[in-house]
């Protein structure tokens, strides 16, 4: 074994830089692509890093001499309709919108209409538009034809002023119950509405000034049921007597206080149907007779309600024909003044009969007398006859016949 060779002296570092390991693997280094951009192999300053790392700057736009501060408006690309993930109103089926557009009151409903065509189209579907309340509404002119031509069923705007409709076509309406008590309406107008009405079931003119051409239309509606006419004045017998004579299916019929001759109240009593239940037949003093209470018996062996006040021609011969009345419930015998008070007894032997009104023929001293002779029934409850009407004078709600109307216009 030879001799230990002296170990030999490592060669300086910083000397010779060149050959060290250090610097071969810096070379390697150099050779290898690194994914984070060129400086990072190096020793680079902070600085440096920054700044390569950092996005790159906006280049100034060159301007002109003398308009430095010049800029340029420019419009940022829409997003894309068919982004993943992403819902917004226009991707929304119309099925969806209507039920969202079904949750909104009147007003919300006619806003949401002026946001954009298609809009406008689902905001007056006929399925939005079934019934509505336009009470409060003072005058009703382009309205009123823009929510009967809607597809409205039920419409509810008595005491209304109502102008020119306004209606774009000839195109029937669907309306099915009516209420126009006691508007401020011309006859022409009426006229125009009723005119294009072939579904109507419960309609209520109570005090207007009506016209022929109006009962013509009215003989049309072979589906009405009820119908208010009190107070109404400017037709004649005959459009009477077409329309009673057409409407084969009316149940309810309220003709009290009509500018009537006695061949109005004749053709009543003659051409009733015999479907009717309740009559209101009242304020026909002088033209009312025995005879037309013994017609309107026979004719109508179904009446539950009879109101026949103000008749001062009815006396108390009249009562065997009314209990002939199986099914009478409520009889209104109000100022008729030739039924003696003490007659009043006579109406023990009405079995079914539950109220009975009698205003105007007996004291309010004698009614805990003759209340003791009718134990059974009621006097004196009702001084307003509810046949017929929309809403009784009794209930304060927003009724229509007993159904609400779900849109309801808020002042």
């Amino acid at each position: 074994m030879s001799a230990e060779r002296p170990l030999q002296e490592l060669p300086c570092l910083s000397e010779n830089l060149d050959g060290s390991l250090l610097c071969m693997s810096q070379s390697k280094a150099k050779k290898r692509p690194c994914a984070y951009g060129d400086g990072l192999h190096t020793e680079n300053t902070p600085h440096e890093l920054i700044q390569n790392w950092s996005p790159p700057h906006k280049q100034p736009r060159p301007c002109a001499k003398g308009k430095e501060n010049c800029f340029v408006l420019a419009r940022r690309p829409r997003r894309s309709r068919d982004t993943a993930g992403v819902l917004c109103w226009d991707t929304l089926p119309d099925e969806l919108l209507l039920g969202i557009f079904s949750c909104l009151s009147l007003q919300d409903l006619l806003r949401t209409s002026r946001v954009c065509k298609r809009w406008h189209r689902l905001a007056f579907d006929e399925s939005l538009w079934n019934s509505a309340d336009l009470v409060g509404k003072a005058q009703l002119n382009s309205e009123l034809g823009q929510v009967l031509t809607a597809g409205v069923s039920r419409l509810r705007c008595p005491h209304s002023c109502i102008g020119e409709p306004c209606f774009k076509n000839t195109q029937l309406l669907r309306v099915q119950h009516l209420d126009l008590s006691s508007c401020t309406v011309q006859t022409s107008v009426l006229e125009d509405i009723l005119s294009r009405c072939r579904r109507l079931q419960n309609l209520s003119m109570e005090g207007l000034v009506l016209s022929d051409s109006i009962f013509r239309s009215l003989s049309e509606n072979t589906e009405l049921v009820r119908l208010n006419l009190c107070g109404c004045s400017g037709f004649s017998a005959d459009s009477l007597t077409e329309m009673l004579q057409s409407c084969t299916k009316l149940e309810e019929l309220n003709v009290s206080w009509c500018d009537f001759s006695s061949e109005h109240v004749k053709a009543v009593v003659n051409n009733i149907p015999s479907t009717i239940t309740q009559l209101n037949i009242s304020g026909y003093r002088q033209s009312f007779t025995m005879d037309d209470v013994k017609v309107l018996v026979e004719r109508c062996p179904n009446l539950t309600h009879l109101d026949l006040s103000d008749s001062v021609l009815v006396t108390t011969d009249s009562f065997p024909f009314l209990q002939k009345l199986s099914s009478l419930r409520h009889l209104a015998l109000s100022r008729c003044y030739q039924i003696h008070p003490a007659a009043l007894v006579e109406f023990e032997k009405f079995v079914t009969l539950q109220t009975l009104e009698v205003f105007g023929l007996i004291q309010d001293s004698s009614l805990p007398i003759l209340s003791k002779g009718l134990p059974r029934t009621q006097i004196n409850t009702q001084p307003f006859s509810g046949v017929a009407r929309p809403t009784a004078a009794t209930r304060k709600d927003r009724t229509l016949w007993g159904m609400h109307c779900r849109l309801v216009y808020k002042p």
